[in-house]
């Protein structure tokens, strides 16, 4: 099969330079001198290119006041060369082995009372940033950019419509690779292979979790023998040529289940999963989401084995804010998407789990999973 293509356009210069303006003015009202952003999905967000992380200091300057400045090794200038960098206002500052890069960035912010750094920024650049940079405080920056990126565009979200339909796709061929007498491994490579196919760079993720696998939320794969009577966790993702990523969990049965008690179970998760997306809408708090799923669950005796948030935030990382937990009162807004996925594990026994990620509208809620909830069971 071909691979198949998504023609998401990349964010254009206005849409990234109205980023870097919203960027500078977020770092003003937390009374941040500078924002200093290392390679990753924040640099992706605000210059379009993720970049690469290395011992070599590259990092995109963005002053309260001022304009930004990208700061990177002479020698890896050319990949940069797609970023519009006259037509966003950022001035492209290389340096060369032997030249001491963290200076440039001292220079160029004068003497800064704050700065705050990427999240991810790699220790060596962070302790020889807070050496060049004096007496000025260091916070994290990802408080500030979160910000900015929880609330999705107009073009985000239809990335993020584009990689539902594009995993829901592949969720429709779990039927051709999952049978008996087969490895977990042996199913979770040709998922793979048909994540890419349906048009994504790549697979980040695939956790097939058979039988007793199933109960461990975060299993990967292995060389289990699926059975007859197996339950079966399918949780799959990964990031479309935007960035942007998907992220779906179905369950299935391998005929018909061995334990007599997976109908009326996964009828409750059913219900849980369904209560928490109906809560969804504008005003509503990340934690009432999470109560929505968590309280039928409880309700129904299973609390014990709900073992993990109800969900995340999901866009050019798989996990990012907001977080659907309890104890999270963000009120949600228009344009944040998150996972809805509530869980039931039962310990040398099997397990399952729901997954969509929605949207919030400006009056209720949009899923970009459309593929059936019902507990799907294969021929054997």
């Amino acid at each position: 099969m071909s691979r198949r293509s998504l023609h998401t356009p990349a964010p254009d210069a206005a849409a990234l330079r109205a980023r870097l303006d919203r960027a500078r003015a977020a770092a003003a009202a937390a009374d941040t001198d500078a924002l200093l952003i290392a390679p990753g999905s924040d640099l992706r967000y605000l210059i379009g290119q993720a970049g690469g992380s290395f011992e070599r200091l590259t990092t995109l300057v963005v002053p309260a006041d001022g304009a930004p400045a990208l700061v990177v090794p002479k020698l890896e200038a050319l990949g940069y060369a797609d970023v519009p960098t006259d037509e966003l206002g950022v001035e492209l500052l290389t340096w060369v082995d032997g030249d001491d890069p963290y200076k440039l960035v001292a220079d160029r912010l004068g003497k800064p009372g704050r700065v705050a750094v990427s999240d991810f920024t790699p220790a060596l650049h962070v302790l020889a940033l807070r050496s060049a940079l004096g007496t000025a405080e260091q916070t994290l920056a990802g408080p500030v950019v979160r910000e900015l990126r929880m609330r999705k565009d107009a073009a985000e979200i239809a990335s993020l419509r584009d990689a539902g339909a594009a995993i829901d796709r592949v969720h429709a061929r779990v039927h051709e690779w999952l049978r008996p007498g087969r490895t977990e491994a042996e199913v979770g490579a040709d998922i793979a292979a048909a994540i890419v196919e349906e048009g994504h760079d790549r697979a980040d993720f695939v956790i097939v979790g058979s039988g007793p696998n199933g109960a461990s939320p975060h299993h990967d794969v292995s060389g289990r023998v699926i059975e007859r009577g197996d339950v079966v966790v399918v949780d799959i993702g990964g990031p479309l040529p935007a960035g942007y990523n998907s992220d779906s969990t179905r369950t299935y049965a391998v005929g018909t289940p061995r334990d007599a008690d997976v109908d009326e179970t996964y009828a409750v998760l059913q219900r849980a999963q369904a209560a928490a997306v109906a809560a969804v809408k504008p005003g509503v708090t990340a934690e009432a989401v999470d109560a929505a799923a968590r309280d039928v669950i409880a309700e129904a005796g299973f609390g014990e084995y709900f073992i993990h948030r109800t969900g995340h935030g999901i866009g050019l990382d798989v996990h990012e804010e907001p977080y659907i937990i309890a104890g999270n009162a963000l009120p949600l807004e228009p344009g944040m998407a998150f996972s809805v996925e509530p869980g039931i594990y039962q310990p040398g026994r099997w397990g399952a789990r729901i997954e969509d990620i929605v949207i919030v509208t400006e009056d209720g809620v949009e899923s970009v999973n459309n593929q059936p909830h019902e507990l799907v069971v294969l021929d054997a």
